[in-house]
C-alpha cells in the first residue's frame, strides 16, 4: 500500500474532514502503513461499545444502567447494597468449596436442633413430666430416618449430577403432575424454613432479652430483609457471611452437648424450670407417641437442598456434595441426640417463654458469657437457616420457569447472578406469614414438615423409577436404598397428615392442589403462545399497506414531529382531533391547512360527554372496517418531563390511549416522544409547515 496518504471517511481526530466538528462519542485510533508514503488508516470506535465478533457488539459495563437523575441515585443504592453487577462468564467463579457449601446448605438443617427437640417434648409433656423419658427414643427413631433418607439423596446425586431435586426426579420419572406435586409442597416449605427458622431465631433473642417479646414481628420482619439483601449479593459472598455464624453454632452447641453429659454423668446439676409444669392432659399412647415423632422430623427439613443444589459446588460437584451430605447428616444426627439427651435426663419444662435450648445452657453454664454465646449463635443460625430456603427456591422455580410452570421473569439472573425475583419473591412471602402469624413458632410448626416428606416420597419413589430403567452398574443396590427411603417417608407423609391435620396441614393439603393448579394454568397460556400460528398483521413487508391516524390536541411542536414521522412512512395520514368545542376545533382546523399544506387529511370528532379514549376508539374500528385490507398504526405524540414530578402536570393522555390500543388486536402503535430539556431554547419550528 504506497502512494499519497489517504484518510478513512471517519471524522479525524481535529475535527476536520467530511464530518465536520469532533464527535465526543468516538475513539480514534491510526494504523500507520509499514513502509514511507504508506496511507495511515483512521478507525473511529464509540465510547459505548466494542466489537466482539462479525455482527457481534459488547455494551461496556459502566453504560448499562441510568447516568443521571433519580435513577442513577437508586442504581448507586442498590449497588451498596448488593454490590456492582457480575458478568456472566463469571459464574464459575461464583462456587463454593464443601466448607462453604455446608454453611449454605446445611443450615437449615442443622439449625432444626434448636426447635425440633423442643417440638418433641411439647407433645410428650401433654402427658406428665414422665413422658419426657421418650424423647430420645423417638429422637433415635428420627435419626435412623435421617440416615436413611441422606443415603437416598447420596443416590440421587449420582443419578443426577447436574442437580436433582423433588420436581426434576418426580416429573423425569413419574410425569409432569407428581413433579408439579413435588414442586409445590417445596415452594410451601421453603416459605414456611423461612419463616419458622427466623420465628425461632427471634425466639432465642426474646429468650434472653424477655423485654424484646412484644417486638418480635418487627425483628422478624428486619431479620428477614437482611437476609434477602445478603443473599441478592450472591451464593458465594452469601456463603462468606453465613459460614462463621453456622461453624459457630455447631461449635458451641456441640461443647454444651459434651460438657452437659460430663456434668451429668459426674452429678450434681439441679434445673430450676421457667414456669411449673402442668399437670397432665392427654394419656400417653400410640398417637402421642407418633405426634411427638412427627414433630420431630422437623429436624430433616433441609436435607434435600445439598441434592438441589450440586451444580453450586466446585468440581468433582457430584463427589463433594455427597461428602457434604455425610458431614450434614453426622452434625445433625449428633445434636438431635445430644440435646434430647440433656433435655429428657435434666427433665426440662417446654414453654413459650424460655425454649428448651436456653433451659439447657442455662441450667450447665449459668448465665455467664458461655450462655449468651450460644443463645446469640442460636438465634444467628436460625435466621441464617433460611439461607437454605433462599438458594432451593429460587432455582426450582427458574426450572419450572424453564419448563413453561412459572412466569419467565424468575428464569433470569439479576445483577450478581442469583435469581432476584425468586429472592425477592420467598422474602414477600415469608413476610407476609410471619406477620399472619404474629411471629410464634408453635403457630407456624403446625403447617411445617409435611410439605418436604410428600416431596421425599415423590424424589425416592421417582428414583426407583429411575433405577429400574437405565439399570447401570449396583442398581440393585440403589433401587432398595431409595425404596426404603420412599416407604419410609411415605409413612411419615401420613403420620404427619393424621397426627398434625387439625393444627395446620388441612392448609398445606389444599394449597398444594392450587399450586398445581396455577402451574398448570400458566403452561396452558404459554402453549397457546407457543401455537399461535395466525398473524394479525401480515408477515410479508409487499402485503402491508399502511393507514396511519395521529392523534393530535394542538399543532405544537410534538404533534408536528409525529405528523412528519407519519408521512414518512405512508402517504395515507390522517390526523384526529377529539373535541367537545367545535368552535375551538375550528380554530385547529385553519392551523392544519396553513401548515400541513394537503399532506393528510384532519378528522374532527364531536364527543359531548367529553371522553376521548371512547371516540378515537370508535373511530378506529370504523376505519378498519372500511378498509379491511389496511393495517391501521396509530403514531402518538408524547411530552416526556425531565423530572419525575412533572409528569403529574400533564394529563398522561398518551399512555391512556396506549394502554387501550393495546387490547385492540392488528392495531400498530407507534410513540414519538419530545423530552423536555431544562436550558433549550425558544424554537420557532412549531410556525414552520412541514
Amino acid at each position: 500500500m504506497t502512494g499519497k496518504p489517504v484518510e478513512s471517511a471517519s471524522q479525524p481526530p481535529d475535527g476536520s474532514g467530511p464530518l465536520g466538528r469532533r464527535r465526543s462519542d468516538l475513539e480514534w485510533h491510526e494504523i500507520p502503513g509499514q513502509k514511507p508514503g504508506d496511507a495511515v488508516i483512521r478507525i473511529a470506535r464509540h465510547r459505548g461499545s466494542r466489537r466482539a465478533g462479525p455482527g457481534i457488539v459488547v455494551v461496556r459495563p459502566e453504560l448499562t444502567g441510568p447516568r443521571q437523575g433519580v435513577g442513577h441515585v437508586l442504581s448507586e443504592v442498590k449497588h451498596f447494597l448488593i454490590g456492582a453487577p457480575l458478568a456472566t462468564a463469571a459464574a464459575p467463579h461464583e462456587r463454593v468449596n464443601k466448607i462453604r457449601a455446608l454453611a449454605i446448605f446445611s443450615s437449615d438443617a442443622v439449625s432444626s436442633v434448636a426447635y425440633s427437640t423442643e417440638a418433641m417434648m411439647k407433645v410428650l409433656i401433654l402427658a406428665g413430666i414422665g413422658a419426657l423419658s421418650l424423647t430420645v427414643p423417638v429422637s433415635l427413631v428420627v435419626v435412623f430416618l435421617l440416615a436413611i433418607v441422606a443415603t437416598s439423596y447420596r443416590q440421587t446425586i449420582l443419578g443426577y449430577p447436574d442437580g436433582g431435586g423433588s420436581y426434576i426426579v418426580a416429573s423425569d420419572n413419574l410425569g409432569p403432575i407428581p413433579g408439579l406435586i413435588a414442586a409445590g409442597s417445596l415452594i410451601i416449605d421453603y416459605t414456611l424454613t423461612v419463616a419458622v427458622s427466623v420465628a425461632a431465631g427471634v425466639a432465642a433473642i426474646t429468650s434472653a432479652f424477655p423485654s424484646l417479646l412484644n417486638d418480635t414481628v418487627t425483628i422478624s420482619v428486619a431479620a428477614t430483609i437482611l437476609i434477602t439483601l445478603a443473599n441478592l449479593r450472591g451464593i458465594r459472598e452469601s456463603g462468606t457471611i453465613f459460614a462463621v455464624p453456622t461453624y459457630v453454632f455447631i461449635v458451641s452447641l456441640l461443647g454444651l452437648v459434651v460438657y452437659g453429659i460430663i456434668r451429668i454423668i459426674l452429678g450434681g446439676v439441679t434445673y430450676t424450670p421457667t414456669v411449673p409444669a402442668a399437670p397432665p392432659s392427654e394419656a400417653l399412647g400410640v398417637f402421642l407417641i407418633l405426634s411427638a415423632f412427627a414433630q420431630g422430623c422437623t429436624a430433616m427439613t433441609g436435607v434435600e437442598a445439598i441434592a438441589n443444589g450440586v451444580p453450586a459446588f466446585k468440581d468433582p460437584a457430584p463427589k463433594n456434595a455427597r461428602a457434604t451430605m455425610v458431614w450434614m447428616a453426622v452434625i445433625l444426627g449428633a445434636l438431635v441426640i445430644g440435646t434430647s439427651i440433656l433435655g429428657a435426663d435434666l427433665r426440662i419444662i417446654p414453654n413459650d417463654q424460655e425454649t428448651v435450648i436456653s433451659q439447657i445452657a442455662r441450667t450447665m453454664t449459668g448465665k455467664g458469657p458461655y450462655y449468651y454465646l450460644i443463645q446469640f449463635s442460636t438465634a444467628l443460625i436460625l435466621m441464617l437457616a433460611a439461607n437454605t430456603s433462599f438458594n432451593g427456591f429460587p432455582p426450582l422455580l427458574s426450572i419450572m420457569a424453564r419448563d413453561q410452570y412459572m412466569p419467565h421473569q424468575f428464569a433470569f439472573r439479576g445483577d450478581r447472578l442469583a435469581y432476584s425475583n425468586g429472592i425477592i419473591a420467598l422474602a414477600v412471602l415469608a413476610i407476609a406469614l410471619l406477620v399472619a402469624f404474629h411471629g410464634s413458632v408453635d403457630a407456624l410448626i403446625g403447617l411445617y414438615a409435611i410439605g418436604v416428606f410428600m416431596s421425599f416420597t415423590l424424589s425416592q419413589s421417582g428414583m426407583v423409577r429411575h433405577w429400574l430403567r437405565q439399570r447401570g452398574p449396583n442398581w440393585r443396590r440403589s433401587v432398595v436404598i431409595n425404596a426404603t427411603g420412599a416407604v419410609m417417608t411415605g409413612v411419615v407423609t401420613i403420620v404427619i397428615g393424621l397426627t398434625k391435620f387439625h393444627e395446620g396441614v388441612w392448609m398445606v393439603l389444599v394449597l398444594v392442589p392450587l399450586i398445581v393448579a396455577m402451574c398448570l394454568l400458566i403452561h396452558g397460556h404459554y402453549h397457546l403462545v407457543a401455537t399461535q400460528v395466525s398473524p394479525e398483521t401480515p408477515v410479508d413487508p409487499e402485503d402491508i399497506r399502511l393507514r396511519v391516524i395521529v392523534p393530535i390536541g394542538t399543532l405544537n411542536l410534538p404533534a408536528q414531529q409525529a405528523l412528519a414521522f407519519a408521512r414518512a412512512v405512508s402517504s395515507t395520514v390522517t390526523g384526529v382531533h377529539v373535541t367537545d368545542e367545535l368552535e375551538a376545533a375550528e380554530a385547529l382546523k385553519k392551523q392544519w391547512e396553513e401548515k400541513i399544506d394537503g399532506h393528510g387529511q384532519l378528522v374532527i370528532i364531536e364527543s359531548p360527554y367529553r371522553s376521548l379514549v371512547g371516540p378515537l376508539l370508535a373511530y378506529l374500528d370504523s376505519v378498519r372496517d372500511q378498509h379491511p385490507t389496511d393495517t391501521v398504526m396509530v403514531i402518538l405524540p408524547e411530552f416526556v418531563p425531565s423530572r419525575w414530578w412533572e409528569h403529574l402536570l400533564h394529563n398522561q393522555t398518551a399512555f391512556f390511549l396506549k394502554a387501550a390500543l393495546l387490547f385492540r388486536p392488528g392495531v400498530i402503535v407507534a410513540n414519538v416522544p419530545y423530552h423536555i430539556r431544562r436550558g433549550k431554547l425558544p424554537s420557532e419550528t412549531i410556525e414552520q409547515p412541514i
